[in-house]
């Protein structure tokens, strides 16, 4: 096998095939209704990824205090090989692949070892997918992509399960912006769909000094801080609201009693906000603050307990020297 950039596949060739959800799920109103309108305030993470959230976060992963990234594409890089020898995948399923740029080592690595698995990216943006799927194909000749749209926090029941042995990837660390018991329950479905040779690869944040983690989530450059202001955009356009932008602090920190990254939008002064597509209106006092994301970190041992508390058992646990990372490999207990 080889790559011919030449033996490029049309990105029309890619259809996207719809995932439907297995249970409700709700939409930004209804978020907004449960979240703003009561105390304490807060909102899903998912909002914040519109297309200017997106380049921002993109911005964020090149900031120097932001390692996660760049540790987890260094895993992939050194490992993708023996994760693709122990997995041996005729197919690869990505829950939330965005822009597939860190799957590329596991492709590199099938290619490398004379293996050529389907590829199922599954995330909840059809032009990102058919973007992304369109220039995979373009890069390696021989792969295959299936681009399945739709939300994975809607269940996973219906999604297609391919016959052969199948890799589900979960990386960026994106299990931490769940509380542990949502946490369990999703690697629980992903479990029940798991066959005897099957795996998965999850990447997940590690504990480590506090002083890291806050720098990671407060660069000097302000770039999470415009981040985390975006999604009072969002709401501002998708429901006619009149958030002052510019009244907002970013705020994250570690609680290290529950060893997690809390990220808020703390409001300067007080003031009051209509939400007119929702014929409501919220006071906000100096200092009042709405949640808008978690980000979990894992010792070896929670992220072992996690596993099982979902019926998987480790297999493989690849880290840095320094710890800052982890990317394990599990199959089904």
């Amino acid at each position: 096998m080889g790559t011919d950039s030449g033996a490029a596949r049309a990105p029309d060739a890619l259809n996207c095939r719809v995932v439907p959800p297995a249970r409700p799920v709700a939409d930004l109103a209804e978020d907004a209704r449960r979240g703003l309108l009561r105390r304490p305030r807060s909102l899903p993470p998912k909002y914040f990824y519109d297309e200017r959230g997106s380049r921002l976060f993109d911005a964020i992963c090149a900031t120097p205090e932001y390692y996660p990234t760049r540790a987890e594409d260094a895993l992939l890089a050194r490992h993708a090989a023996a994760i693709i020898a122990r997995a041996r995948p005729g197919h690869i399923l990505e829950l939330g692949s965005g822009t597939s740029r860190k799957t590329r080592h596991l492709l590199a690595a099938c290619e490398g070892g004379a293996t050529a698995p389907t590829y199922w990216p599954f995330d909840v943006c059809e032009e990102m997918l058919l973007a992304a799927g369109a220039e995979l194909a373009r890069r390696y000749d021989w792969l295959t992509v299936r681009p399945l749209l739709g939300d994975y926090c809607a269940g996973l029941s219906h999604l297609p399960l391919p016959a052969g042995r199948r890799l589900f990837v979960f990386l960026g660390g994106t299990i931490g912006n769940f509380e542990p018991t949502q946490a369990a329950a999703l690697l629980g479905e992903l479990r029940a769909l798991m066959g005897p040779g099957d795996f998965l690869l999850l990447g997940a944040d590690r504990v480590k000094d506090p002083v890291v983690l806050h720098a990671a989530y407060n660069d000097a450059g302000g770039v999470t801080a415009e981040f985390n202001r975006n999604l009072l955009h969002v709401l501002n356009r998708e429901l006619d609201a009149d958030f002052a932008v510019d009244a907002y602090r970013h705020e994250a920190l570690y609680r290290q009693d529950l060893r997690r990254i809390e990220m808020y939008l703390v409001s300067t002064r007080a003031q009051t906000v209509r939400l007119r597509a929702l014929d409501a209106c919220i006071g906000l006092a100096e200092g009042e603050r709405i949640l808008t994301e978690i980000s979990c970190k894992f010792t070896p041992d929670a992220l072992a307990a996690l596993l099982a508390a979902a019926g998987l058992a480790l297999d493989a646990h690849y880290a840095p020297p320094d710890g800052a990372f982890s990317l394990v490999l599990a199959r089904p207990q």
